[in-house]
């Protein structure tokens, strides 16, 4: 008898797959081989196994695709210490020469060391060995190019010598529970030829540029912002009201464009189509000789600001290479004419460093004002507090937003009173205790922009009355 668990493919996060291939192609050292870390992130059991064609496929990126199969399931086989893990394969033209078939997982598996046999008539060689340990993420196998363009099964037995390790192997591949998902995601990497379509794939097309951008963008958001630990749960950005949202792209009006380029509002990069592993493949802008070079003047202003934070601030090692490679990604050319993509890559980046840099000013805000002797006694005077809240998890970045808090004592004399506290205040201290005192509560606010893309289009959403920029007693 067999046992038959779901055949539901895990989501996978906006740049899975771009971040992999990050990882893997910092992983090539010098002579162009593998460094011992990348072998063992991806499983590979000695230098032999497997690690020709990772090499491979870090130096081929460009001409890289990526196939999801349509379903996946394990099965496990009674009495018997072997699972079967089946996965339809799309029909698809593309899968012409020897596929590899990637198990991906979303973070290092803990069960511990283990030796792994997969075996299926469809991988090349038949059987391949992988050896997991702690730092593993990654399980790499090598197949056959599938025969005809027929929908295909792949039907892999996975199995371990040791009786005793089958337990770690079912909660690698299922959660070890009974009726419980897979837990990793599978993925198709082929070589793309000529001529195939380059929608939505890895590589040097303006698509790929866009996502691979982004994924860029991602990552140094992740490295260069303040890290906090945040024990509230993430707030859904849709939650909030919104002004009507307006399309960013080539019809967009010069007046829009300008206004968010000198906006000093803190920005949100969110990705709508979340499963998707390409998730953005599109975004240009059409901006005035004018507009354009107040865009490329004030980029260049906030790199030397953002050069200077990564210096001085302890910030993350791998923020400065990656902003290398986003100014590379968004370069504007003063001597020939930029394009509708390096124009919006410029605009994102711009407001992405702007919005970095502005945390920074409020983090050394706050310990000017711990450095300053009087700073205790305003503490208690009604006055903007820091406070940082936790976003949803489906974006760029980041991950979090600084709102402020107004807090501290309406005691005489009020601080940044209008008439009516005043008034109020007076009738309290008359004797008076049947009303409510005044309170501190923001009197001015700074909204919050968020920059979304779905399957057909990026625009800009604003939510009014976020941030609070001011207090006072009412």
């Amino acid at each position: 008898m067999f046992t038959v668990y779901p055949s539901i493919i895990p989501r996978i996060a906006p740049c899975f797959v771009d971040d992999m291939f990050t990882v893997l192609h910092e992983g090539v050292g010098d002579g162009d081989e593998l460094i011992n870390s990348t072998l063992v992130l991806f499983g590979i059991c000695t230098v032999s196994d497997h690690s020709s064609r990772l090499l491979d496929l870090a130096n081929k990126k460009d001409s890289l695709g990526v196939l999801h199969p349509a379903a996946a399931h394990v099965s496990e086989e009674e009495g018997q210490g072997t699972l079967t893990l089946t996965f339809d394969l799309p029909q698809s033209p593309l899968l012409v020469t020897n596929p590899v078939l990637l198990l991906a997982f979303e973070s290092p598996l803990t069960q511990g060391d283990l030796d792994v046999a997969f075996t299926s008539p469809s991988l090349q060689p038949n059987t391949q060995m992988v050896c997991i340990s702690g730092e593993t993420q990654y399980i790499l196998l090598t197949g056959k190019s599938p025969e005809g363009s027929a929908n295909q099964k792949w039907q892999i037995s996975a199995e371990t010598k040791i009786p005793a390790m089958k337990q770690n192997l079912k909660d690698i591949l299922i959660g070890g529970k009974s009726g419980s998902n897979i837990s990793m995601t599978p993925l198709l990497l082929f070589s793309r030829e000529r001529g195939t379509d380059t929608r939505c794939v890895l590589g040097s097309s303006p698509a790929s540029l866009q996502t691979s951008f982004l994924c860029e963008l991602k990552r140094f958001l992740g490295a260069a912002l303040p890290q906090k630990h945040l024990i509230s749960p993430p707030l859904p950005l849709d939650s909030l009201q919104s002004l009507p949202p307006l399309t960013l792209g080539l019809s967009s009006s010069e007046t829009l464009l300008a206004a968010i380029i000198n906006s000093t509002a803190p920005t949100i990069f969110a990705f709508t189509s979340w499963g998707s592993i390409f998730p953005v493949c599109h975004g240009e802008l059409a901006l005035s000789p004018a507009l354009l070079e107040e865009l490329r003047q004030r980029l260049e202003q906030t790199l030397v600001q953002m050069t200077y934070i990564i210096r001085e601030e302890n910030v993350a090692q791998g923020a400065k290479k990656s902003l290398g490679r986003l100014k590379d990604l968004s370069a504007l050319q003063k001597d020939e004419h930029d394009t509708g993509g390096s124009q919006f890559r410029a605009f994102l980046l711009l407001k992405a460093l702007q919005t970095v840099a502005q945390m920074y000013d409020v983090q050394r805000k706050l310990r000017a004002t711990r450095a300053n002797p009087s700073s205790s006694e305003m503490r208690h005077v009604c006055g903007l507090r820091a406070l940082t809240v936790s976003l949803t998890k489906l974006l760029v970045g980041p991950p979090s937003a600084n709102i402020n808090s107004c807090h501290g004592s309406c005691a005489f004399p009020l601080a940044n009173a209008n008439n009516h506290a005043i008034m109020l205040n007076s009738h309290i201290e008359s004797g008076n205790v049947d009303v409510r005192a005044p309170c501190c509560v923001p009197v001015a606010y700074d909204p919050l922009e968020v920059m979304d893309w779905n399957a057909e289009e990026m625009f800009i959403s604003i939510k009014p009355d976020v941030i609070a920029r001011e207090c006072g007693c009412r």
